[in-house]
């Protein structure tokens, strides 16, 4: 820690909690509780019960959070996919066109994900790529909106790579194609798991861009979430986001192994 004296130190844990209990935790708090209340008319809930998640058990959550699970898996791959490949690229490009890479691969953020969804729509809705009412085209759209974060993280962490393992490996012979392979993609993987944990987050909680463009049979959580909530279902909606809660953090704890090994080696 920055922060050396045993005082300031405190200070700064203080100040911590602070900002993170009302934040960020508090909220949190309050979702899991309302999740197993049978009614909130108080400062409390009252009546625990697991009646939200046994319905949870007995409705379609299980095919929504399947859904949500196979559209973060398979665009959190083809985001990392391309990011990769376009950082990779983009390293051996000059300055000013690198810079309008960097532009293209961030448009996404810069507008809202609103617009992303309905130029998807808007562009998918002719022959010959007619996409509009497939699941291929939701998972398009959460691709597009992550592959920024695994470009940006891949980029980074080209900068801090040490160009002298790439120049050692081709001063002993070896080709382009085995140094990317068996010497930069290894240094490389503590930022590509990274990038792939933040593009599976992501991409399980993404609403606006999917509210416009998903189709009746692929019904992500989300979605399902905002509409248990629009109808009132408030206890129910806390069910099903925490059940989105725990499988995401399930699949990033899996992920942060992966990152941890990576480091090591």
């Amino acid at each position: 820690m920055l922060v050396h004296s045993k005082g300031a130190r405190r200070a700064v844990w203080a100040v911590f909690f602070v900002l993170f209990v009302p934040l960020f935790a508090l909220p949190l708090l309050v979702v899991v509780v309302a999740s197993f209340a049978g009614s909130w008319s108080g400062a409390l809930p009252s009546g625990a019960t697991l009646a939200h998640y046994r319905d949870l058990a007995r409705g379609d959550a299980t095919t929504a959070l399947l859904v949500s699970v196979a559209t973060a898996l398979t665009a959190s791959l083809a985001a990392l996919t391309a990011g990769t490949w376009a950082a990779l690229a983009a390293e051996r490009l000059g300055r000013r066109t690198r810079r309008l890479v960097d532009a293209l691969f961030v448009l996404p953020l810069a507008v809202p994900s609103v617009a992303v969804g309905l130029s998807l729509l808007v562009a998918f809705s002719q022959p010959p790529l007619l996409l509009n009412g497939t699941p291929q085209i939701v998972i398009i759209a959460h691709a597009v909106l992550v592959t920024a974060f695994a470009y940006q993280s891949v980029t980074a962490a080209l900068a801090r790579l040490d160009p002298a393992y790439e120049q050692s490996a081709a001063g002993l012979g070896a080709r382009p194609g085995y140094v990317l392979r068996r010497v930069k993609l290894p240094l490389l993987l503590p930022s590509l798991t990274a990038a792939a944990g933040l593009c599976f987050a992501l991409s399980m909680g993404e609403l606006s861009a999917t509210m416009m463009i998903y189709p009746p049979e692929w019904l992500p959580l989300p979605v399902q979430i905002f509409a248990a909530t629009d109808r009132g279902s408030l206890f129910a909606g806390a069910a099903l986001a925490v059940v989105l809660m725990a499988t995401t953090l399930l699949v990033l704890l899996g992920v942060s192994r992966i990152r941890t090994k990576a480091s090591y080696r």
